[in-house]
């Protein structure tokens, strides 16, 4: 393939205004074919480009703008089909993005059925292959230099493999009948050797069964010994409309992993019942601090990544979080807490540094309390949460390295 004679961007944008009209389709040509990385990111400039003669107008959504929608307007390079954007990053950037091609532009917030507005109008960079997919969409990640390792965890063919097992779970306490419920068992892993493993239980469990590659980071971490065998279960989650009712300060969801989940896996899995931790992301982060405030003698071990303790929705309940770790008086003795430095500043980020101060604090006066907390170059994103995710399962389930 040739190489690219272009040093930069501007570079040929620079070359490119200075040919004939007609010639300039050719040079855009040209750089589609030989540069090969994008975004095209220099030093702390990323240069988003996307390629098409028949779009009406094309925006990026970006996890990381404020506004309603989040989108970064792209200009077309005239007499070509080349749209572009250039945006500055802090360098250890990690960001979902995709392209609105001909998306009406207005608000999200009012949007009746925003699925369906993403099927229509929205796209993954298909010139970036670094993705993060869920089950109802692909996004495309940015990854400025000094990043967090955003790995194929997967595509790790060398890491021996656990296994992992698809039960159907239902729950009198939330009325619910025939969630997913995936288990996964660490390699080596036997029934009959009468072997206890440590368990943690982690809502959302489409995602970190899925986007988030719980299970296959978990084999990784396990084989060089950055974290001890441990079994996962990992619960669907309801609704995106019940998910403040059924995660937020409910003791019903309390009551089902005490007296419905935990019985369920001690039933069919080698667990040790004294050594249980739990954990999320987003509202699931904040379930995960409820049970483990409830009960931190059974769940001793807990993740919280970007749970949303300051404002909307349940405000009030939400503020209550940090008085109580401030003021328990037992707390799991090892947590981890994560936050994206792009997300909503007075939802997620300020309350997340508030909560890190009183967790600080507790750990000068509690020998036993081991707490962890990272700053992610992100928004609020999948992406984030699996790029923190390794450190997470290490944290609170040490190996021996």
């Amino acid at each position: 393939m040739a190489t690219c004679r272009w040093n930069s961007f501007i570079q040929f944008l620079c070359e490119i205004y200075q040919l004939p009209t007609e010639e300039r389709q050719s040079a855009v040509d040209e750089l589609l074919t030989t540069h090969t990385e994008w975004p095209w990111v220099e030093r702390d400039r990323a240069t988003f480009v996307y390629d098409s003669w028949t779009a009406s107008s094309v925006a990026i959504n970006l996890d990381i703008v404020n506004r309603d929608p989040p989108f970064e307007k792209m200009t077309q390079l005239e007499d070509t089909s080349l749209w572009y954007h250039q945006r500055f990053f802090d360098r250890d950037a990690l960001v979902d993005y995709m392209y609105a091609v001909d998306d009406p532009g207005t608000p999200l917030a009012q949007e009746v059925d925003l699925m369906d507005r993403v099927g229509r109008f929205w796209e993954s960079d298909p010139l970036n292959g670094l993705t993060i997919q869920s089950s109802q969409v692909t996004t495309s990640v940015l990854q400025m230099p000094r990043a967090r390792p955003f790995p194929d965890w997967q595509a790790m063919t060398a890491v021996p493999r656990g296994s992992i097992y698809r039960h159907r779970f239902s729950s009198s306490q939330l009325g619910f009948a025939d969630r997913n419920l995936w288990v996964y068992t660490p390699p080596g892993y036997r029934i009959d050797d009468g072997r206890e493993y440590p368990l943690l239980v982690l809502m959302d469990g489409q995602w970190a069964m899925n986007a988030l590659e719980a299970p296959f980071i978990a084999d990784a971490l396990i084989k060089h010994g950055r974290m001890q065998p441990i079994i996962i279960a990992m619960i669907a989650s309801g609704s995106q409309a019940d998910r403040v009712t059924e995660y937020v300060a409910n003791d019903k969801h309390y009551a089902m992993i005490v007296s419905e989940v935990l019985p369920f896996l001690q039933a069919e899995h080698q667990i040790d019942a004294i050594n249980l931790g739990l954990g999320g992301v987003g509202e699931g982060a904040v379930a995960a601090a409820h049970a483990a405030l409830k009960n931190p003698a059974i769940f001793g071990h807990l993740i919280m990544i970007s749970p949303p303790l300051g404002r909307e929705p349940a405000v009030r309940v939400l503020r209550h979080y940090a008085e109580r770790f401030r003021d328990s008086p037992l707390l799991p003795r090892r947590i981890f807490q994560s936050v994206g430095r792009y997300e909503h500043n007075l939802r997620l980020y300020q309350p997340a540094l508030a909560l890190r101060g009183i967790l600080e604090r507790r750990m000068d006066h509690d020998p036993d309390l081991s707490y962890k907390f990272v700053e992610v170059g992100s928004g609020h994103s999948l992406a984030a949460f699996k790029s923190v995710m390794p450190e997470a399962l290490a944290h609170i389930f040490p190996g021996s390295q």
